[in-house]
């Protein structure tokens, strides 16, 4: 695996962990991407910055919450003020992915807060009904041992309060990811922040009628394409064995696959989708494509796409007759098994060296098309 291609694998998979929040840290998350993706060790020049993984774990969420990310995130920095306000004896500060507008599903709202006691916070926390508990957790970073206290609260979007000694409220604190100083927010400055990306916010009500216009909001479709677009290019440089994929990269061969399955069924949305997207996953964890690409796919598929995909090696055997007895049966017994083995005869066809295909573009935009086809049929329907 090239070197560019192993970084860029390491930088997707740590930052699907870190929005999944299975990792919370940079660090760990590089450190458990990297032993997935290759299996041994890596050298440090081959683990991406923290700053490459931010802007994945952006794209995921623009994938994933689509505009309701903007609205969220506004929601999350009014809430931000209030209790800010409620606890301004402490001169608190905002800060992390709230602060800069990076959030990502699931984003803490973080604050620092000084004091010499965290009683005098938690008493006002319990005097407005807040939900909360305290963690004291111990870091060692260059051989010298901290203890922080961290106050997580638990409402309508969590907080987590970091409490610093009252001598520290001037204290310049350093993003981990850039190495300077990090941004953040005093009441006042987050005031005027709201005032200019929100003029419509009247800031002496914030709050009051924010509630109420998130409980009557539907949640917005995720629009998966510049995900798969993101996971799809990298793939004309990931190689495979000429034994049994003689045409070349993983890419041409999905793009055979795919204009295959067009001819075929040009209808089918999610046989399409299955068609483009089953060996996506060689890309991140070429020893178990299967499983990393049903992993960075994770709510942007089908239940039928996500069939097709976690079975189409299994397919294989099938036809061979050396699937086992058990796993046999379980796919005899699924509704979508002629889609299956049509995907695997075309899987099988798709590894002609020199076939005519087209782009990722073209093939997104045709699906996209369907889609588009789809909801408007689906929209005449509910009408009538």
């Amino acid at each position: 695996m090239s070197d560019i291609r192993l970084r860029h694998a390491i930088a997707f998979e740590a930052a699907r962990l870190m929005y999944s929040r299975e990792e919370s840290e940079y660090f760990t998350a590089k450190r458990r991407a990297a032993k997935r993706v290759c299996r041994g060790d890596v050298k440090p020049s081959d683990l991406p910055a923290n700053s490459e993984i931010r802007e994945l774990i952006q794209t995921f969420a623009r994938t994933f919450e689509g505009d309701s990310r903007i609205d969220n995130l506004r929601q999350m920095r009014v809430e931000a003020l209030k209790i800010m306000r409620l606890l301004c004896r402490f001169r608190p500060r905002l800060i992390g992915s709230v602060m800069t507008g990076h959030i990502r599903k699931g984003s803490d709202i973080d604050l620092h807060l000084f004091a010499d006691s965290i009683d005098g916070i938690c008493q006002i926390l319990e005097a407005e009904n807040y939900h909360f508990d305290v963690e004291r957790k111990q870091i060692v970073k260059h051989n010298e041992s901290r203890v922080f206290t961290h106050i997580h609260v638990r409402d309508r979007f969590d907080f987590e309060l970091t409490i610093y000694d009252e001598n520290k409220a001037h204290y310049v604190f350093k993003s981990s990811i850039t190495g300077q100083a990090i941004e953040r927010a005093s009441i006042a400055e987050l005031e005027q922040l709201l005032a200019k990306e929100y003029p419509d916010l009247d800031l002496d009500t914030v709050g009051e009628e924010e509630d109420q216009e998130n409980a009557d909001e539907d949640e917005l479709e995720a629009d998966p394409y510049p995900m798969f677009r993101m996971l799809l290019e990298p793939l004309d440089k990931a190689r495979q064995s000429p034994k049994y994929h003689p045409e070349g990269d993983v890419l041409y061969h999905l793009l055979q696959v795919f204009e295959l399955a067009r001819r075929e069924r040009p209808w089918d949305e999610e046989f399409l989708q299955a068609a483009l997207l089953h060996d996506i996953g060689k890309g991140i964890d070429p020893f178990d494509h299967v499983r990393a690409g049903l992993d960075a796919l994770t709510g942007l598929i089908t239940p039928r796409v996500e069939f097709l995909i976690a079975n189409h090696m299994l397919a294989h055997e099938y036809r061979n007759g050396t699937l086992g007895h058990r796993q046999k049966i379980k796919l005899e017994a699924s509704e979508h098994l002629e889609d299956l083995l049509l995907l695997q005869e075309l899987d099988r066809a798709g590894r002609v060296r020199g076939a005519a295909v087209g782009t990722v573009d073209g093939a997104l935009e045709y699906l996209r098309t369907l889609a588009d086809e789809t909801r408007g049929d689906e929209d005449e329907t509910d009408g009538a």
